[in-house]
């Protein structure tokens, strides 16, 4: 009877602490706002914001995913050395792209309101910039990637229906276009962001 007991506690401990780590996509987005703003009203430089707001985005957001994601159709045409250079390259202009545009807020304000559970796989999270005063409310809405319910991680920002995803498929697709699909255009080009 001690025995049952005892393996009984056994697994409701083991199923808490699960479930403990199957974090909900707006907490996780919530968590994740709130370590970014630490970091932003921290008194320390610019370079030091961005170094420790790249730390965030490796933990938080899916670059690989994105990475390949940009790079459309032509991810397909990558020999395995192509694609291995090709997630290095993004990863550095991902990172310095995320952290200078988001080290240049000071105390950002962001309401998380309601989420939308698209399948197993994705949930939206709805939020809202607030406004500071020299601009309006921006509306953000942040796409989860939930596969892994104990590890999710951000596939996609829509600022005001726009994505940044998609926009920088474009943007990428546009480099490739005026160099004849070269593959090394675009290698180059993030090679020379990540550097500058």
């Amino acid at each position: 009877m001690k025995l049952n007991k005892a393996l009984i506690s056994i697994i409701i401990f083991f199923t808490t602490f699960a479930n403990a780590y199957s974090m909900d996509a707006e907490v996780f987005v919530q968590s994740t706002i709130n370590r970014a703003s630490e970091i932003l009203n921290e008194n320390i430089s610019k370079q030091e914001k961005m170094d420790k707001l790249k730390i965030v985005a490796k933990e938080t957001v899916d670059i690989k995913g994105i990475g390949f994601y940009t790079l459309g159709s032509v991810r397909k045409t990558l020999d395995g050395s192509q694609k291995s250079e090709y997630s290095k390259l993004f990863e550095r202009y991902f990172l310095k792209s995320f952290s200078s545009r988001l080290a240049e807020y000071s105390n950002p304000e962001i309401d998380v309101n309601s989420k939308e559970v698209l399948n197993e796989n994705y949930t939206i999270v709805n939020s809202i910039l607030k406004s500071d005063g020299q601009r309006p409310d921006i509306k953000i809405d942040w796409r989860i990637y939930t596969k892994k319910k104990d590890s999710p991680l951000i596939r996609d920002l829509i600022i005001e229906g726009l994505s940044l995803a998609r926009t920088q498929k474009e943007e990428f697709a546009s480099i490739l276009n005026t160099n004849n699909g070269d593959i090394n255009s675009l290698f180059q080009a993030l090679d020379t962001f990540a550097k500058n």
